[in-house]
């Protein structure tokens, strides 16, 4: 509203003081020119009573007094003279409510006895006797006689011109007032435009206008302070981008960090997080039988009470933990806003390949060793029986001779495929892309195990959801993928289970899925599932009959990888394992 604005306030308030003043100055006007009025009249009454007295002592002549008399007196006054005789002369008024001078007045109003009697001037405002009119009479004597000259007029010619002096003081305290509004009107929006002009300014700032200036209209201070604001937009652009950059360059920084970053604030919310971080969440929450949407960026309990042990104590702490046989290592760090603390960072790095690394150097030898100590073993036992001829028949013979054929295949099946692993890990896979028809190839896959299914008494079945029906990559080897994934689930669920392949080919990608409900990969064999020789025995031993090399996941991953995919696995001990892959359609 105009009134709460600085306009209206800044010109209230110069009307009001003009108003006040003009109040003031009113009230002295009126009191003074009301003084002097009637000393104006008594003044100019008392000197034609003078001059009138001078007339009669010095012109002896009645008529010519008179005559003069009446010359002299103004219309609306009168003039009455005694004579030394005692005759009262009567001049004429335009007003005729004005009564004639009678000498009963002296009776009435003694004062005017001073006059003929005692030679004094008289100043009188009385009610004029038999017309109850209000009259100012002035008295002036005669030299050397008991003669006196009156003078009086009505009070209300007095009144009359205090009324019209008063019209004309409130006309120019109106006309006053009114210039004042208009002046204080313009000189408020002359001082508040360049300051409406900045709140807006100021209102673009908020918005992010960081360009925004205020045009400079004046030199004085309003002109300064335009001109300090057009320079504090200025270098609050200026530091708004630098924190822009900075703020753009630590994304970036803990972004592409390989270990997990995570900001929290004292409540326990999560500010910043990096991508290896959301996987270590990921696998958090489906451990814990959480929904992503459910988790909802809920923080780990054990990162929690690790955040309120650094915030109470001001100090960082290193806490490790095991999620889906991975190895993660976290160090918590405090935060200061100052002195206090205002949050905490912490960093997870997953030491699964660390430790990978170290047992995988430790175990090659030994796994290498034990895969070939059971064929050469075999290869020399019988090749014994032969040469010292415990075999003497020759089916007996032959019937060795098969073993150790048998066994020879095996170790040259264990030897290539070392091989084809050590070429692949070196990056010397060859690909042979091809345009497959991938609804064709995938039936086509599960038809070649329906009767391993049919026989395990498994559920097998194939799910599809298909957006293009031709994709390129090298068939032979993702058949080989597939051919690992859905042999090993199929020879390690229970009778009357089921394994379930899901592909998806989106816009971007073809997404495979293995899913079985068998006995599942313990924990702590996770992270080792995709190496050489892994085998987890104790807990997949439903085919004893049915032994491999250990190598086929570990080949499998290759495969993926060369396509530039990517390959993992979820399971849970004695509930089932899922193995998925992923290869970019581009």
């Amino acid at each position: 509203m105009f009134w709460r604005s600085v306009v209206g306030k800044l010109a209230a308030t110069i009307l009001l003081l003009v108003s006040f003043v003009l109040f003031i100055l009113t009230i002295l006007l009126l009191q003074f020119f009301e003084n002097f009025h009637i000393q104006e009249a008594e003044k100019a009454m008392m000197q034609t009573a003078d001059k009138v007295a001078v007339l009669v002592e010095q012109y002896p002549d009645k008529s010519l007094v008179k005559e003069t008399t009446e010359r002299i007196a103004d219309l609306d006054t009168r003039i009455a003279i005694i004579f030394a005789d005692g005759e009262i002369w009567v001049s004429d008024s335009s007003n005729e409510n004005l009564a004639e001078f009678q000498q009963s007045w002296f009776e009435e109003v003694p004062e005017l006895s001073k006059v003929t009697a005692g030679d004094q001037e008289v100043k009188q405002q009385m009610i004029l006797p038999g017309s109850g009119i209000e009259a100012m009479i002035a008295g002036a004597p005669v030299s050397a006689s008991e003669a006196g000259v009156y003078v009086y007029q009505s009070l209300d010619v007095i009144e009359q011109t205090k009324k019209e002096t008063t019209q004309i003081i409130f006309l120019a305290a109106g006309i006053a007032i009114i210039l004042t509004i208009i002046f204080a009107v313009f000189l408020s929006s002359r001082i508040t435009s360049p300051l409406i002009k900045m709140r807006e300014a100021a209102f673009d700032l908020t918005r992010g206008e960081f360009n925004t200036k205020v045009p400079i209209l004046t030199h004085d201070e309003i002109g300064e302070l335009a001109i300090a604001f057009n320079r504090m937009g200025r270098q609050l652009k200026f530091h708004i981008n630098a924190l822009r950059q900075e703020k753009e360059q630590f994304s970036s920084i803990v972004s592409s960090m390989a270990d997990g970053v995570i900001t929290l604030n004292r409540k326990g919310e999560m500010i910043v997080i990096n991508p290896p971080a959301e996987m270590f969440l990921e696998d958090w929450y489906f451990e814990n039988g959480i929904n992503l949407e459910e988790g909802n960026g809920r923080l780990p309990d054990e990162l929690h009470e690790i955040l309120q042990e650094v915030i109470q104590g001001e100090r960082e702490k290193l806490y490790e933990m095991s999620l889906q046989g991975r190895n993660w290592v976290m160090l918590m760090t405090p935060l200061y806003d100052q002195a206090d603390v205002r949050g905490a960072v912490a960093v997870i790095r997953d030491m699964t390949d660390e430790r990978r690394s170290d047992k995988l150097r430790k175990d090659f030898i030994a796994n290498v060793s034990h895969e070939l100590r059971t064929p050469i073993s075999l290869l020399q036992g019988y090749s014994e029986a032969i040469v010292d001829g415990v075999a003497e028949t020759k089916d007996e013979k032959n019937e060795l001779a098969q073993i150790i054929h048998e066994e020879s295949l095996r170790m040259g099946r264990l030897v290539n495929e070392l091989l084809d692993l050590a070429r692949m890990e070196s990056g010397h896979i060859e690909l042979n892309k091809t345009q497959v028809n991938i609804e064709d190839y995938t039936e086509r896959i599960i038809k070649k195990f329906n009767g391993l299914a049919e026989e395990n008494h498994i559920d097998l079945r194939l799910e599809k959801n298909l957006r293009h029906s031709h994709i390129m990559f090298d068939p032979d080897r993702i058949e080989q993928v597939f051919t690992n994934l859905i042999d090993n689930a199929i020879r390690h669920t229970r009778e009357n289970g089921f394994v379930k392949v899901y592909v998806e080919c989106g816009e971007d990608a073809l997404y495979a899925e293995v899913e079985d409900n068998g006995s599942g990969i313990p924990e702590q064999d996770l992270p080792f599932v995709f190496e050489r020789f892994y085998k987890a025995d104790k807990s997949r031993t439903r085919n004893k009959e049915k032994k491999g090399t250990g190598l086929g996941l570990a080949i499998a991953k290759n495969i993926v990888e060369a396509h530039n995919g990517t390959i993992k696995v979820q399971s849970i001990e004695s509930q089932g394992t899922t193995f998925s892959f992923t290869l970019p359609l581009a």
